[in-house]
């Protein structure tokens, strides 16, 4: 067995060892695992009964990482997507209209669309044809959104009586809990603490239980609630497939995803000096994204959490392999993942928010043509709630901007395309 697995994943011509990869896997899954309890508690604000959201994050992330690691060979971690999870409820449930069900329909037709592109030459072309100011500016707008969510899901900031926003009473054990919890998560993140997200998610609990804020009545039952699950498997809905909201959603979604995972992959396979892995790395994605909406979760993404695997080692498909693996034993926690609070699970949304902000600095606000749409794509995300809305903002501006400053031959003939139907969804005022 430990002689196939070196033959077949060439663990020789990638210089590394089956204990490395092993490890460099091990790594990878406690940076990540935060993903179970902070996926499954967004879903839920969409409908999703929490423990079912638990299951199907869970078996997302098995077969999204063993599908990297057979098929492309890559060290590349799939889960649930930080932002693209908050644009699923937030806004093709809460603001589109759409049931979760019907949204998993809109993962599902997403996820087609981007495993046929990465089958073909579209994927190069679409990457060529959005400037890197709007790609730079959809990282900072999602991280600036998931910032306000974790600091509504923290308490520290609350619908205001007198304006949209206000400060939330500080001195509640539940927001002291996560004041405490944020603290100590940045603590841990600045000093590189190993899994650190899984150990300020655990201490954060152990704070929140202190305080009085955790209701263990929820530990106990079936560690795997397959009853609540199987209401959810496959309860994909494609009743409104030929409404203009459905296809708003799609092509929304779709848009995101595709900028948001081939600028990680090429990020990701740069790390390992593997350019040459992008294709079936692509191609592993885009089947992932298709059985998430089957499994009953928003789409996966190559994780920025991947970075941390390989910085330990991790060049060829066992690790992500080992990570999936672990993610399979994790189905037996769910009894005590349940019990964590909102307070545990908020500073890492903040803390997420701060890194992802960190791209702002490759933006050239100095040229407005490229500064401003991107500007409107950063605002324009968290201030109307919504990831699709603030994207169509920024892409209807910047071609217009070029047109005015006589630059229009600066802009792509697609991306003239993808803002004119970002243009008809408004002209439709569908939201």
């Amino acid at each position: 067995m430990l002689q196939w697995m070196k033959n077949s994943f060439d663990l020789a011509g990638h210089e590394t060892t089956l204990k490395r990869e092993m490890m460099a896997g091990m790594i990878s899954f406690f940076t990540i695992v935060y993903i179970i309890a902070v996926n499954a508690t967004i879903l839920a604000e969409a409908g999703i009964p929490i423990e079912a959201g638990i299951i199907a994050t869970i078996l997302t992330c098995v077969v999204g990482c063993w599908l990297m690691g057979f098929w492309a060979n890559a060290p590349i971690i799939l889960v649930p997507g930080m932002g693209i999870n908050a644009m699923f409820t937030y806004t093709l449930v809460h603001s589109m209209g759409l049931t979760w069900q019907e949204a998993l329909g809109v993962v599902v037709v997403s996820g087609v669309i981007v495993t046929i592109i990465s089958f073909t030459k579209l994927a190069q072309v679409l990457l060529e044809a959005i400037p890197n100011s709007l790609k730079h500016a959809i990282t900072v707008g999602l991280g600036l959104f998931l910032t306000l969510i974790g600091l509504e899901k923290g308490g520290l900031i609350v619908k205001g009586e007198n304006s949209l926003l206000s400060l939330g009473d500080v001195s509640s054990p539940y927001v002291v809990a996560t004041i405490l919890t944020v603290i100590l998560a940045v603590t841990l993140f600045m000093r590189n603490v190993p899994a650190n997200f899984l150990i300020s998610i655990v201490a954060g609990t152990v704070i929140a239980a202190a305080l009085g804020v955790v209701n263990f009545s929820d530990v106990g039952g079936s560690a795997l609630p397959l009853d609540s699950y199987l209401s959810l498997f496959g309860a994909v809905s494609f009743a409104k497939i030929g409404e203009f909201t459905f296809l708003v959603a799609v092509f929304s979604l779709t848009m995101v995803l595709l900028f948001e995972n081939i600028g990680l992959i090429n990020g990701h396979l740069g790390m390992i000096n593997r350019p040459e892995k992008f294709k079936r790395s692509f191609q592993a994605n885009g089947i992932s994204i298709l059985t998430s909406g089957f499994f009953g979760t928003s789409p996966t993404v190559s994780t920025v959490e991947t970075a941390a695997g390989i910085a330990a080692g991790g060049r060829t498909g066992v690790t992500a392999i080992t990570t999936g693996s672990l993610f399979l034993l994790s189905l037996f926690a769910i009894p005590f993942i349940k019990i964590i609070p909102g307070s545990a699970i908020a500073p890492i949304l903040i803390i997420i928010g701060v890194l992802m902000l960190q791209s702002v600095k490759q933006i050239d606000f100095q040229d407005l043509s490229e500064g401003f749409p991107a500007f409107l794509v950063i605002v324009m995300i968290p201030f109307s709630y919504s990831i699709a809305d603030g994207i169509a903002f920024g892409f209807i501006a910047y071609p217009l901007m070029k047109l005015v400053l006589g630059k229009a031959k600066e802009v792509s003939a697609p991306l003239y395309v993808i803002a004119a139907l970002f243009f008809l969804t408004f002209l439709t005022n569908v939201h």
